[in-house]
């Protein structure tokens, strides 16, 4: 090849890698110009090709579910609120829950001024116009259920989740984060829970939630319901039933209930220990009517026990009431613990199966003549020591250095029917004070319960229980 061929060659490269330069840097600059549609479409290529691991992280930090997502409507009238606002003010927390306590008229006498620690409150719409519109049967069902709309109009950036209930109930906020955090808050969900009275849910429906307890709805389905609140409340002006007719609206819109177990109506009467001491397998989300039960701690009114209770949640709520059981097999002792409320100690080898049937302290709803009365298996009180409880409560909480959390019950009252014979005459009467110990990290998973271990020394009026994860196929019996 001659001089001039090979500088010839040259010239020409040059000139091909100049213009492709030119090209590539046109290409980028043209590719990410915001205003440039065919833009779009680089970016769905570089996004498609991107790692996995980012396009995971970005799904997850959009997906993820805080309280900030959970937009509140409390029902309430004035003249209950004197009374019951203890019962919210215990687990709402001032500018961090969303939400509002909807009152039938303007709040007077010790309720003003307002008090910050309670829900900000508005005044229900004009009822009587309402019903002089829907022609509906009951004025009072009417407000609960239009209170939904009322709610939700309110404007709220980034609301996911609407929760709906009533001024004598105490949620957990924790737990319920957690538990709407595995649902997709862009589909329709109508979450809500049974009443315990089966008469309940056989008089209304089997398949609506009972709204006191609270009853959760994703945002669009919150929005196709206030888009046909005013026909549906015409369409059904004969229902005298607000959660019968929330559940009827609802179910035109083509969803149904998924139940949860961690909602709790109380539809039960008196003593409730033999109840919150053996809870399902469940994150614990909320209980209701605490105005028709007796105080869940002795020596305490209802205003203080659940202020009590909410202080053991504000150290652990993947554990309340979460039911734990183990042996002490050297004295054939069982111990259950209902963590944050309370712990039995049986003087007898007892099976999971048998413990974790709910002790009758409580009575029905309503009278009724025959069983069945509950959603759920009991056992009756017993005066036989080998099968009655010694009962402690729930005292104190705190972090150990050791960054375990140490709750600490105490007992009762001297159970006083002497001891179990057939297990070997081991009486736990002289036992006065139980410290439980658990980890002071989260416990979500639910495929199986926590285990323990019994620590107690000859002769000392004081028991230690230290919790653990579950050996592999261990079994408690």
């Amino acid at each position: 090849m001659s001089t001039f061929d090979t500088s010839k060659l040259i010239s020409i490269s040059k000139t091909v890698l100049i213009w492709g330069l030119v090209l590539y840097l046109g290409f980028i600059i043209f590719f990410n110009d915001s205003n440039c549609p065919s833009s779009q479409l680089f970016s769905s290529f570089r996004l498609k090709w991107a790692p996995f691991s980012s396009q995971s992280n970005d799904v997850q930090s959009k997906s993820s579910t805080n309280i900030s997502h959970l937009l509140f409507g409390l029902l309430g009238s004035e003249k209950a609120w004197h009374h019951r606002k203890s019962y919210i003010e215990s687990w709402w927390r001032p500018n961090v829950t969303n939400g509002y306590l909807l009152l039938d008229v303007p709040p007077k006498g010790d309720l003003l001024p307002w008090s910050s620690n309670s829900p900000p409150y508005k005044i229900s719409d004009d009822i009587p116009k309402l019903v002089n519109e829907t022609k509906h049967v009951d004025a009072t069902v009417l407000r609960l259920v239009h209170g939904i709309m009322e709610v939700f109009r309110e404007k709220h950036e980034g609301v996911r989740w609407l929760v709906m209930g009533d001024d004598d109930s105490i949620f957990f906020l924790d737990n319920m984060v957690e538990i709407l955090a595995q649902y997709d808050h862009t589909k329709y969900y109508y979450f809500g829970g049974h009443s315990e009275f089966i008469l309940s849910n056989y008089w209304y429906s089997f398949n609506q939630g009972f709204g006191g307890a609270g009853f959760i709805l994703s945002y669009p389905l919150a929005k196709a319901l206030s888009r046909d609140m005013m026909s549906c409340l015409k369409r059904y002006a004969h229902l005298n039933a607000a959660d019968r007719t929330t559940m009827t609206c609802i179910a035109d819109i083509g969803v149904n209930l998924s139940p949860l177990q961690g909602i709790h109506q109380i539809d039960l009467r008196g003593d409730l220990f033999g109840f919150l001491s053996s809870h399902p397998k469940s994150l614990l989300m909320s209980l209701h009517h605490f105005d028709m039960v007796d105080p869940i701690f002795p020596s305490m009114d209802r205003a203080q026990s659940v202020f009590h209770l909410q202080n053991a949640a504000q150290y652990d709520q993947s554990r309340m009431l979460q039911q734990t059981i183990c042996h002490h097999r050297s004295k054939s002792w069982t111990f259950s613990v209902s963590w944050g409320y309370s712990t039995h100690i049986y003087e007898k080898i007892m099976p999971r199966s048998w413990i974790q049937r709910p002790i009758e302290t409580f009575k029905p709803w309503q009278k009724s003549p025959n069983p069945p009365h509950y959603m759920f298996d009991v056992r009756s009180p017993s005066w036989d020591p080998c099968e009655s409880p010694h009962v402690f409560f729930f005292k104190s909480i705190e972090r150990t250095p050791r960054n375990e959390v140490l709750t600490t019950y105490t007992r009762a009252w001297p159970r006083g029917i002497g001891t179990c014979l057939n297990a070997g005459n081991h009486s736990a009467e002289y036992i006065f004070e139980i410290h439980v110990y658990s980890p002071a990290i989260k416990r979500i998973q639910m495929d199986r319960c926590e285990c323990c271990d019994i620590i107690h020394e000859a002769g000392s009026n004081r028991a230690e229980v230290k919790y653990r994860e579950c050996k592999e196929d261990e079994i408690i019996a």
